[in-house]
């Protein structure tokens, strides 16, 4: 290996390494006195419960790990968002789990808890995958009732959607392991089973102090909505569980008795590891995201056996287009080259950036995997689309919207992995978060922004200082630089992938070791739901 390999290899691995130490705080929740104050409570933690439900030989990824990272400050932070969501196989049957965290605010609901737990539902939704609630919440976090309680993602979605998902056949079960109150109540009775746990569990649309403020009414929690009064006397649950682990135990029971599923029919076969070692990305990676690098080598580190077939490999040449296996899945994946390359026409174009015949080339790539029923795999390193008149003049925006709107209209589940940029518009044509893959994840140095830092410090310090001097002050040369640095480093700060994994616009910020495993338990995923649209690009312009 080069001396340039081993630079890289350090750096990004480095940054790796500073986003798993930010991960191992945030799994501490509340932190470990709260932690060590559920075990004395005769509880396990949402962690401990989710390792002992899912099957400990059988690959998992977790949804949402970032969630409300560096939020809510002024409220003592919300680690996870209070709730862990992991996708992983219970008793062999792949499912989802969500679990709320009581060592943060007593697993109450933050804005951002919502935003969770929904998207934790739309995978279920989307995947026709059995979903699994283990409740432990205070219900809405009060100071901020406005911001969860009455919209249409907030808080009251959530039992839409258990009806949605009842009426389509996806398996919902609930165990109540502490708290479940108010509104939040009502989710587990719209499970198709439900259990609750003595003594730690209880159920009510109101506790004791409210019912006696309300109704003068004097009884205790226990007796108003524990686990005896609801397998009992009210038949609101079908089983007490005596603790936690009985109650998990029950969940794997039923789990084991679910029958197959009819399936969307995606390719596979015996799965091969790439040739290429999946380690080498530490090293092709550049430390700036400026640099360019070829992206046939990250390809290589993905697939099986380092194979691919490329569709019009002389053509449209910023964007790879090709067929590959990952994990014996049949993908297509659609990639932006980072090297500069030389179009048919003999001119030279910017890797990373979106010509007329690279989104030509994609639009009709897309059409044809949707055509054979090939999953999508768009991997993403791009700066946006080329401007300037040549461009302009020769239909670049027709042609980018040709690619929208075939990403839009794919009908085959689609994938995203944000390897390096993802600016503008060219976050949209290679299928962002607002074109509803499937999952949507970064690798460690990614960046996420409507450009980049430099090009946006420049164009909004230009907007401050034309206002400052519209009042009439002259800006030094010095004055430039600290409105230069301020704006970089505010905006910089928005671009990094912990910021929007925070914000849930990508899933997680993964190990690219582990891109594979993503893929492969997605399409298996995907598998669960076939498909029952036309693929149909519309109305556009040719």
């Amino acid at each position: 290996m080069d001396l340039e390999f081993n630079k890289r290899e350090d750096a990004n691995r480095l940054k790796l390494s500073e986003i798993n130490g930010i991960f191992s705080k945030i799994k501490k929740g509340g932190g470990e006195k709260r932690l060590e104050k559920l075990r004395q409570e005769g509880k396990m933690t949402a962690r401990e419960r989710i390792e002992y439900l899912l099957d400990s030989k059988a690959p998992s990824i977790e949804i949402g790990g970032f969630a409300g990272y560096e939020m809510y400050e002024e409220h003592g932070g919300c680690p996870s968002g209070g709730v862990v969501v992991v996708m992983g196989y219970i008793s062999g049957k792949q499912c989802i789990v969500v679990a709320n965290d009581a060592s943060v605010k007593a697993g109450a609901w933050f804005p951002i808890t919502g935003k969770k737990n929904l998207r934790a539902q739309e995978i279920a939704m989307e995947n026709r995958l059995p979903i699994i609630y283990l409740v432990d919440s205070a219900g809405v976090y009060l100071p901020m009732q406005d911001e969860i309680f009455p919209d249409k993602e907030h808080f009251g979605r959530i039992f839409r959607n258990n009806a949605k998902m009842s009426s389509m056949g996806i398996i919902q079960i609930s165990a109540v392991m502490g708290s479940c109150v108010a509104g939040g109540a009502y989710l587990p009775i719209m499970s198709d089973e439900a259990m609750i746990v003595d003594k730690t569990g209880s159920i009510f649309l109101a506790g004791s102090y409210l019912v006696k403020a309300a109704i003068g009414e004097s009884i205790d929690n226990e007796t108003l909505g524990g686990a005896t009064t609801h397998c009992s006397i009210s038949g609101v649950t079908d089983y007490k569980a005596k603790d936690d682990k009985d109650a998990l135990d029950r969940i794997k029971t039923i789990m084991r008795s679910i029958g197959d599923y009819e399936k969307a029919g995606f390719d596979r076969i015996e799965s091969r590891p790439p040739a290429v070692n999946p380690s080498d990305i530490f090293g092709i990676m550049p430390i700036s995201r400026a640099e360019q690098y070829d992206t046939y080598e990250i390809i290589k580190c993905l697939v099986d056996n380092s194979e691919f077939e490329e569709y019009k490999p002389d053509y449209g040449k910023t964007i790879i287009c090709a067929t590959a296996r990952i994990d014996g899945w049949s993908v297509g994946i659609v990639a932006n080259q980072r090297k500069m390359v030389k179009s048919g026409k003999g001119e030279m174009q910017f890797g990373g950036v979106i010509y007329s015949d690279s989104a030509d080339k994609a639009t009709r790539f897309i059409a044809n995997c949707n055509q054979r029923k090939i999953p999508l795999l768009f991997l993403q390193d791009v700066t946006g689309f080329m401007v300037g008149s040549k461009s302009e003049h020769g239909g670049i925006i027709k042609d980018g919207a040709k690619m929208v709107n075939a990403v839009s209209n794919s009908v085959v589940p689609k994938f995203t992995v944000i390897t390096g940029n993802s600016f503008g518009a060219g976050n949209y044509a290679m299928c962002g978060k607002a074109y509803d893959p499937r999952l949507i994840v970064a690798w460690p140095w990614a960046e996420l922004a409507v450009m980049g830092g430099a090009q946006a410090a420049k164009v909004l310090a230009q907007i401050q200082e034309a206002t400052l001097r519209k009042q009439g002050k002259e800006i030094s040369e010095e004055e430039h630089q600290e409105i230069l640095d301020t704006i970089s480093k505010k905006y910089q700060k928005q671009t990094e992938a912990t910021y929007s994994a925070a914000r849930l616009w990508t899933d997680a910020i993964i190990h690219p070791e582990d891109t594979r495993k993503w893929i492969s338990m997605g399409i298996e995923a995907a598998n669960h739901a076939p498909i029952t649209e036309k693929f149909n690009l519309g109305v556009i312009q040719v």
